[in-house]
């Protein structure tokens, strides 16, 4: 199908963005959408949102407009519901502003095969972005159970991926085979929809790694003297500020270690935690933070506990992005335990931050993460684990040649800026010829 755009498209387009998440939803896709829709919009595009509904005051940014929806607050069914109303949204829109794109986010939209090809044929072409998909969901949940992590049912939402996840891949699979581009946001995700979708012959997938934000998430500055308060009165409320940590020195003996991530059993703080005893008996004087939402938190405070490391484990919950970039610049280490992930952009927002990553050894997060910025280990092997914690703990120097270049291997690959050329690449790739 040949498309015609109102004008030229280097120049301006009205770009629809369907998702589910939009801030004050700060979810992976939520932070995606707003840095992204601000990005194009300064490269003189004008972007619409349609997102779900909120009570709390959504943020604006200059040439982005947000529109929001109704939706029925049930797991999984939410995707069918949010994505009728954004439908009708979208057409209402249409009419009153013409829109040359629609960039749909999924797999929290949920359009059947008729209505990719009624949005096609009657709005203009669909570039979906492939965040993962349900069926790597419910694998990730499946192998996180195999290495004793959280029981699924206890959270309503991994229940209803478990069970439902099959179904609702229907919705994937009319995106993957009725757009007229699909973007995977990794190599990894482009091959679990090959594997499992099977795409038709003549599919279209580009793949576009999301970046970060790097004037948030940016190194520490010790000569900056009320940052450098901030990240002293940090260090020494999780018990790690001895005198050279204090000082930002790599050589502490009082190491931070952070981890990131919603407390659900496929982010594998199970498994951290089981890492731990090995960690203290080289490092006793390591502490670990782990900053998250879910229902795991009594859960792994009471595992810390029979573990015998309490004291060196603090929990705590979701907060505002400037406490997190502080977090991710005052530790030692992050540490990203995942046993599922799209792409997974917590790896990234240290790198960004001057802080090395130790993570699972295999895809995606090897497309980001090496030994060059940080550590890899077996996945779900708390020895393992352990041991690349260790070692990177053991090579001070080591580490700070790993925080330059993380930081610049950000810089060159994981930004923003370069996600908002790409995806104008795409969208200008429909209305050649």
């Amino acid at each position: 199908m040949t498309f015609k755009c109102r004008f030229l498209v280097v120049l301006s387009m009205h770009i629809a963005m369907v998702s589910g998440e939009y801030p004050p939803r700060w979810g992976g896709i939520g932070s995606v959408v707003y840095h992204l829709a601000g990005h194009l919009a300064q490269r003189g595009h004008d972007v619409t949102v349609i997102t779900r509904t909120h009570k709390q005051a959504t943020p604006q940014q200059p040439g982005v407009s947000v529109l929001h929806v109704p939706w029925l607050k049930a797991p999984m069914a939410f995707t069918r519901s949010y994505g009728k109303h954004a439908l009708t949204e979208l057409r209402r829109l249409h009419q009153v502003k013409p829109v040359d794109v629609v960039h749909t986010l999924l797999p929290l939209v949920s359009w059947t095969a008729k209505e990719y090809l009624w949005v096609e044929e009657n709005i203009a072409p669909v570039v979906s972005a492939l965040n993962g998909s349900w069926i790597g969901e419910r694998e990730g949940m499946k192998l996180a159970a195999r290495h004793n992590e959280a029981a699924t049912w206890k959270n309503p939402n991994d229940l209803a991926i478990l069970l439902t996840g099959g179904y609702y891949a229907k919705y994937e699979q009319a995106g993957v085979e009725h757009s007229s581009v699909s973007v995977a946001i990794s190599q990894s995700t482009r091959r679990e929809f090959e594997q499992w979708y099977k795409p038709p012959e003549d599919w279209v997938c580009e793949t576009v790694l999301y970046g970060v934000d790097h004037k948030v998430f940016r190194p520490m500055n010790h000569d900056h003297e009320e940052e450098q308060l901030a990240y002293e009165a940090l260090r020494k409320s999780y018990d790690a500020a001895d005198e050279a940590a204090l000082t930002g020195r790599p050589d502490t003996e009082t190491p931070l270690l952070l981890a990131v991530g919603r407390l659900v059993a496929r982010k594998g703080h199970r498994t951290l935690l089981r890492s731990m005893p090995s960690i203290l008996k080289q490092h006793p004087g390591a502490r670990l933070v782990i900053i998250g939402r879910g229902h795991m938190r009594k859960t792994l405070l009471r595992q810390a506990k029979r573990l015998g490391i309490a004291h060196a484990v603090h929990i705590q919950p979701g907060m505002s992005f400037e406490q997190l970039a502080l977090h991710f610049r005052s530790a030692d280490l992050v540490i990203y335990p995942s046993y599922y992930e799209g792409q997974g952009l917590i790896p990234l927002e240290a790198l960004a931050s001057g802080t090395p990553v130790v993570t699972v050894d295999q895809a995606p997060l090897t497309e980001m993460i090496d030994e060059e910025v940080g550590g890899l280990f077996a996945c779900g092997d708390h020895e393992d684990l352990a041991r690349a914690v260790n070692r990177c703990l053991d090579h001070p120097e080591e580490r700070t040649s790993q925080m330059e270049k993380g930081r610049q291997r950000v810089l060159d690959r994981f930004t923003y800026e370069h996600n908002a050329e790409a995806y104008e690449a795409i969208y200008a790739s429909l209305f050649e010829g």
